[in-house]
């Protein structure tokens, strides 16, 4: 339980961190570039001593570790695009509700038992997660509907890619280091594209933006092994701890938003957080 309890935390400090990127008018792409290679530092300088020769005695983990690598820069691409053409928070819900797609595969693919408890628990878990981060305002219209399609199957993968790794490919290799491993090498493609924007003069590199990414690499990090090691810990269904993961960042990143970023709590936002609350301790119990 601690892991996932500690995963939730870095997820939410996560969103924090962004919010604080708008204030003090940080480059995100930058950051986020430099997150990763932050992220692989933190990994391989705590879990380093983790390797082992015997990871070399099957490699399958290595084509896992670039899939997520390529997932994890490309869907932040995509998710920046989309912000401009579709809006932010229409692009948020694709994103957060891509927790469907996944569920869907573990339940399929590991043969979970379903019940009707579990069944309403994911519901509410959906519902409130809509509520929470669907738009203020009525009449938003999406420009580039493929986007959010993609950017819906792409997140959900990305979050059923991470557990199938941790539950039938890492026998030799241990979660933080692959961690580690697969954030670096987001690093490297990331910094590609950076050095191309930068040749183009399209932007410009500055201090302040690779504080950022120092600072979001930390948690970033943490919340991607830990994740890994609630699928371990809790004793609960896969789909259940991905659920009640997704559904706790939503509840503690608007709470945080209310309070400390001032952000409007309307009646829908609401009953969103009650929606969510009451699937984290429905889905807590099958």
């Amino acid at each position: 339980m601690i892991p996932l309890i500690l995963s939730v935390t870095c997820s939410t400090v996560i969103f924090v961190i962004f919010k604080l990127f708008d204030k003090f008018k940080i480059d995100t792409f930058q950051a986020i570039v430099f997150n990763y290679f932050t992220a692989f530092a933190c990994g391989i300088l705590l879990y380093g001593n983790e390797w082992t020769p015997a990871a070399m005695n099957d490699t399958t983990w290595g084509y896992f570790a670039i899939i997520c690598a390529i997932l994890f820069i490309s869907l932040f691409f995509l998710m920046g695009t989309s912000s401009q053409k579709n809006g932010v928070a229409i692009t948020s819900v694709a994103v957060k509700m891509s927790m469907a797609f996944s569920i869907l595969l573990m339940i399929l693919l590991y043969s979970e038992e379903v019940t009707v408890l579990k069944i309403s628990g994911i519901v509410l878990a959906f519902l409130g997660i809509y509520l929470v981060s669907s738009p203020s305002k009525s009449g938003q219209r999406s420009s580039a509907l493929w986007m959010l399609a993609v950017l819906f199957i792409g997140s959900g993968f990305l979050d059923f890619s991470i557990n199938y790794i941790q539950k039938s490919v890492l026998t030799d290799l241990t979660p933080s280091v692959f961690s580690a491993i697969s954030l670096g090498m987001a690093g490297v493609l990331g910094s590609l594209f950076l050095a191309v924007k930068l040749i183009r003069k399209q932007s410009t590199l500055a201090i302040k933006n690779v504080i950022g990414g120092l600072i979001l690499g930390i948690p970033n990090y943490f919340s991607i092994y830990l994740l890994m090691l609630s699928y371990k810990s809790t004793g609960w269904a896969d789909s259940t701890v991905l659920a009640v993961t997704n559904v706790s960042v939503v509840l503690f990143s608007a709470i945080i938003g209310f309070i400390i970023f001032k952000e409007q709590s309307t009646v829908k936002k609401l009953l969103g957080l009650a929606a969510a609350l009451i699937a984290i301790g429905i889905l807590s119990t099958t």
